[in-house]
């Protein structure tokens, strides 16, 4: 196996612990290729964004160009919503010589700024992809991916998806089995998993349509009522046309979609917190019928209520 040159961008509110955490990863790669009488494989190198900005491009030496560069999470601030031309160029100028470009969660704002992603499947945090939606709109965004390898770009989800981001390379550019020997080493689970499992609905709330609000309160309030479009219109006041195109453009839903994340949101806090059955949370949220329930529940979360207890239930 060649060696691996791995750079890691230190940028202002770049998670430290992400930062660590991968550098380290990769060192235990390398020693357990020791212990198996193979070369080490990773070399990893940090570099501050700062710092880019003076490199030359012609100045840089071909041995020094890195195999894959690593955009951490944020932590804080905002420098990965802030335009960052130079780094953005020079980030175009090391894929174009065949360097893997790899971010983890708002790392991708970063990488989005390239136009490397567009017309590309991409991901990012949860809690981020509205955002990101609205700032790269050519991007095909897929939110409930924790990993999206696309070959010469890949992307990861959440604050800690950089430990899914790091086993993804140590299988890429060594073997799967070091890979698994790793995650056993670290104790991590190295099986497939979405970030759908984890993802919380956070209605929004600050758009600024006072009657669109009222009505998602009236929602949290009944939203394990029969609920129709026409009933909801009448009660805002407003005509079924007009009352779709607000609230779509208000929370980003259609009414149906939003109740149904609503109502999901609901029984997943009561799998977790309590331990009553499946067809009395069905029941509780508004579905009539469980079949109905158990397959939007595995449509939003990706796990079935069953497996979703298991995994996150307190009772277990």
């Amino acid at each position: 196996m060649s060696p691996v040159n791995i750079t890691i961008i230190q940028y202002p509110g770049a998670m430290k612990s992400a930062i660590e955490g991968l550098r380290e990863l990769f060192e235990l790669a390398n020693k357990l290729l020791i212990e198996q009488d193979s070369q080490p494989v990773f070399n990893i190198h940090l570099w501050h964004a700062e710092a880019i900005a003076k490199v030359q491009p012609e100045s840089t030496d071909a041995c020094l160009i890195p195999r894959v560069i690593i955009l951490p999470p944020c932590l804080s601030g905002e420098f990965y919503q802030q335009p960052q031309s130079r780094l953005a160029d020079w980030l175009c100028e090391q894929h174009a010589a065949g360097t893997l470009l790899c971010s983890v969660c708002a790392g991708a704002f970063i990488l989005a700024q390239t136009g490397l992603l567009n017309q590309r499947p991409a991901t990012t945090h949860w809690a981020l992809a509205a955002s990101f939606a609205e700032c790269f709109p050519q991007v095909r965004l897929d939110d409930s991916k924790i990993l999206i390898n696309d070959n010469d770009l890949i992307t990861t989800g959440g604050l800690m998806a950089w430990l899914d981001l790091g086993l993804e390379l140590v299988a890429q550019f060594s073997h799967p089995a070091l890979m698994r020997q790793l995650g056993k080493r670290l104790v991590v689970d190295t099986g497939p998993r979405e970030q759908r499992y984890y993802r919380c609905f956070i209605p929004r709330l600050n758009h600024g349509d006072r009657t669109i609000l009222q009505c998602q309160h009236y929602l949290q309030r009944h939203f394990n009522s029969p609920l129709t479009v026409s009933a909801l219109a009448e009660n805002c006041h407003l005509t079924e046309r007009t009352f779709l195109r607000r609230f779509v453009a208000a929370t980003g839903y259609k009414p149906k979609e939003y109740m149904q994340q609503l109502r999901i949101s609901k029984a997943c806090d009561a799998l977790e917190s309590s331990q009553d059955t499946v067809d009395l949370i069905a029941q509780n949220t508004g579905y009539e019928d469980v079949s109905a329930f158990r397959k939007t529940f595995i449509k939003i979360t990706g796990l079935t209520p069953r497996e979703f207890r298991s995994r996150f239930g307190t009772f277990n």
